[in-house]
């Protein structure tokens, strides 16, 4: 069989290699007039049925209205737990953020469930429950989560009901409230004009007044700053939301315009390969949420507002099927899990939108792995933005041919990170990515020059990724957090000194070469490092012979030696040092840890993966790290290893290579 191949390579300093794409795609030309006159009114736009219109959903397929029914029978009597002050304060007194959000998702989670559940039965059975939820969710001092309240200006702590300020769960709650008001509308009435009264109010003084008001929320960009997944996320929610219950005509086009705006800065910090700095991980909110916006302006403009064909929209598409390993797997440098579930739906209506039948084919696999179609539909925290187009997708969705992107090869340039596997369209032998970058990315760990291998699909040695949130976690002690130091990424710890954070440190004199038996990426990682770890120059190569071996090369200078040198190399596997210098990773217990939704049928157990060192330059060590974080243990099970071969007298000037073999 012909494989095509093509070879490339690429030099380039980072601070060229990351200068930002400019080009604004939506905004120009547009003005509020000319906006309101190309926006189907509030009356005549018509995106999904609503509940009255008994066809629309009787259409939808048996099995999914039974599991959404099913599922919505399941909230009938529970009640509508309180999210009491004290839970909020957790987040100042001890960092915890998971208890206030799991009652603040699962409202908005059950108000969703009962609205659709209403939507497939039509008899008006859920509706007492729907107005409660409406109506607790109504009473909330605040509608976002105690991680983000820091942005009023009180700070910290107990909301002040005074100032309402838009998050990304403030946002999708209007969002929710909106899109029940669209689909229940005279049923809502029926029970009370107050309700959808209250709707309207309530999503009006909390996020289409203060978004339209204001330009200091951080996410909009006006001030300069680098956005990230926040833009795109809360702006899919911002326009829905002024698209279905704004009532001024004029103020919905300046609310409308002005999130266009905002996702203009947003696409101002990608690069033109569309690599997501965040990790497939936020690829859902990030590039996923840019679909959501982009499909509510296409819709509501009749096409007038159509960005699709832009290579950029295409290429940040594209990226998730780019980090893409094999059977859940993906590439998570940065904050992201290891083991995903993207959604289906969203890989496979991006791809359909903007014309790419790999990335549309790998959606309707995702589809079938995930049993979509067979099941309910729901949408985290209560999306109905992302669930009403799956179900009304599901037919197209399920009759597509499904594809996997194995692809051979993958080099984002902008993000400097590249993977490779031994052969196109197969996961069979050694898989690599590794990262260039600085450490000043979105959800960044001090990883530049990380690497991770994969062997027959299954992980080998690993990026960790980051543990469930906490106050910790995106504060100033960040780097306090293990996970997010360079000790445990697979990097050298160098004079006793780790990579530090901030955007100087840096990847320098990044190589990348593909070539059919051949793949090369090689990076000077001294600029990631503090000056006083000494390093004039620390040259990394990893050289991939396809088929063969990953070779680890470092040729390195120092100014002094004044510690043992430290490599580390994370292992998803149990390391068994047969002897110095031969290092045996064994076969996983199970393929993929925990597991996650998504997996494909089980596969025949991987070959173990030998590392060789120089047991003359190198001495090692294994330490077994159990894990109770479960975040960390979805990807990884019980516990993973790291294994740190030390140099204890290293000399100022020299090299080593660390053969990676399957």
């Amino acid at each position: 069989m012909k494989i095509f191949l093509c070879a490339c390579l690429f030099t380039a300093n980072l601070s060229a290699a990351q200068e930002p794409s400019r080009a604004g795609l939506l905004a120009p030309g547009w003005t509020p007039d000319k906006l309101k006159e190309a926006l189907l009114t509030v009356a005549d736009w018509h995106p999904f049925p609503r509940t009255a219109e008994r066809e629309g959903w009787e259409a939808v397929s048996p099995e999914v209205r039974a599991a959404l029914l099913k599922t919505a029978e399941k909230h009938l009597g529970t009640g509508w737990p309180t999210p009491r002050a004290s839970v909020f304060l957790d987040y100042v007194r001890n960092g915890n953020r998971s208890r206030y959000e799991a009652i603040s998702f699962g409202r908005r989670t059950k108000l969703a469930e009962l609205v659709l559940g209403e939507c497939v039965e039509g008899k008006g059975r859920f509706l007492d429950e729907i107005v409660d939820g409406i109506w607790t969710i109504a009473e909330e001092t605040y509608w976002g989560v105690p991680a983000h309240v820091g942005a009023q200006k009180r700070g910290s702590g107990l909301p002040d009901v005074t100032e309402p300020t838009v998050d990304l769960f403030a946002a999708e709650t209007g969002m929710l409230m909106a899109w029940t008001d669209y689909l229940l509308g005279d049923k809502l009435d029926a029970v009370s004009p107050l309700v959808r009264e209250r709707i309207r109010y309530e999503v009006g003084r909390r996020i289409l007044t203060p978004n339209l008001a204001r330009d200091d929320f951080w996410w909009m960009g006006v001030s300069g700053r680098a956005l990230n997944n926040w833009t795109p996320w809360i702006c899919s929610n911002w326009i829905a939301a002024a698209l279905l219950v704004e009532p001024n005509p004029d103020r919905r086009a300046r609310s409308v315009l002005k999130a266009m705006e905002c996702i203009d800065r947003f696409l101002s910090f990608y690069h033109p390969d569309g690599g997501c700095d965040e990790g497939p991980g936020y690829w859902d909110r990030a590039g996923g949420s840019l679909y959501d916006c982009l499909e509510l302006l296409a819709g509501a403009s009749r096409g007038k507002i159509d960005v699709y064909s832009a290579p950029l929209v295409r290429e940040i598409g594209r990226y998730i099927a780019r980090a893409y390993i094999r059977n859940g797997w993906y590439i998570n440098f940065a904050d992201a899990a290891a083991k995903l579930s993207p959604s289906a739906a969203l890989i496979y209506r991006y791809g359909r939108a903007v014309g790419d039948p790999d990335l549309a084919g790998f959606g309707a696999l995702l589809a079938r792995r995930q049993g979509l179609g067979r099941e309910a539909v729901r949408g985290s925290f209560g999306a109905l933005g992302r669930a009403l187009p799956t179900i009304f997708a599901l037919p197209e969705i399920t009759a597509a041919e499904p594809r996997e992107p194995l692809y051979r090869d993958v080099w984002m340039p902008g993000l400097q990170v590249m993977a490779a596997r031994t052969k196109e369209g197969s996961a069979a032998g050694l898989y690599l990515a590794a990262k260039g970058g600085h450490n000043a990315e979105s959800h960044n760990h001090n990883d530049v020059g990380n690497f991770i291998v994969y062997a027959d699909g299954e992980p080998a040695l690993i990026d960790v990724g980051v543990e469930t949130y906490t106050a910790k976690t995106f504060s100033g002690r960040r780097y306090e957090i293990w996970t997010m130091q360079s000790a445990y990424h697979n990097l050298p710890t160098v004079n006793g000194f780790m990579e530090k954070e901030g955007r100087e440190y840096e990847a320098r004199k990044v190589v990348y070469k593909a070539e059919p038996v051949k793949v090369v990426f090689g990076l000077d990682l001294a600029g990631a490092y503090p000056k006083e770890a000494g390093i004039s120059s620390w040259a990394r190569t990893l050289t991939f012979t396809r088929g063969k071996e990953i070779a680890l090369s470092e040729r390195y200078a120092l100014s002094a030696v004044k510690a043992p040198l430290k490599l580390s190399l994370m292992s998803a596997r149990r390391p068994v040092k047969k002897e110095e210098g031969r290092i045996v990773l064994e076969n996983p217990a199970a393929a993929g840890g925990a597991g996650a939704a998504g997996s494909a049928a089980a596969s025949p157990q991987p070959a173990p993966v030998v590392i060789l060192y120089d047991k003359g330059f190198f001495k090692a060590e294994v330490e077994t790290i159990a894990l109770e974080d479960e975040r960390l243990k979805a990807s990884w099970g019980a516990s993973i290893y790291r294994i740190v071969l030390t140099a204890a007298r290293p000399p100022a000037k020299g090299e080593y290579t660390v053969r990676i073999k399957n």
